[in-house]
């Protein structure tokens, strides 16, 4: 992530939109959301993020898929969530509060996915 206000702004505007759960966002708003983040981590140069851009294909492909498959989106959102938070150590100052809101919310949603497929 690059340190300019624009990239905390929308790290700001990816936390919101996710806050009404998963499907609160629309799949098309969704993929281009995870479509410019990961350009932006692959071109970063930086080994964490390019693992969160790969992981971040990953998801795009989950969620592309024909059918659905919730536990496979709910592993891909954890190990998104807990990539997000390592890297938040080492981000600059300003990203490390918003990049653990976000990286604890990927995890409650793949927490709330995975539960829900219990029931």
């Amino acid at each position: 992530m690059a340190t300019d206000t624009s990239g905390v702004d929308r790290l700001t505007e990816t936390v919101r939109a996710l806050q009404n759960g998963l499907t609160g966002l629309p799949l098309s708003t969704a993929m281009d959301n995870t479509e410019a983040w990961q350009q932006e981590f692959l071109q970063s140069g930086i080994p964490g993020l390019q693992d969160i851009a790969r992981e971040i294909g990953t998801l795009q492909s989950l969620l592309t898929a024909g059918k659905l498959n919730g536990p496979a989106i709910g592993s891909s959102l954890s190990l998104l969530g807990t990539q997000t938070n390592q890297y938040a150590f080492q981000a600059p100052a300003e990203q490390q509060a918003p990049l653990r809101s976000l990286g604890d919310l990927l995890l409650r949603l793949a927490s709330d996915l995975q539960s829900s497929k219990s029931k």
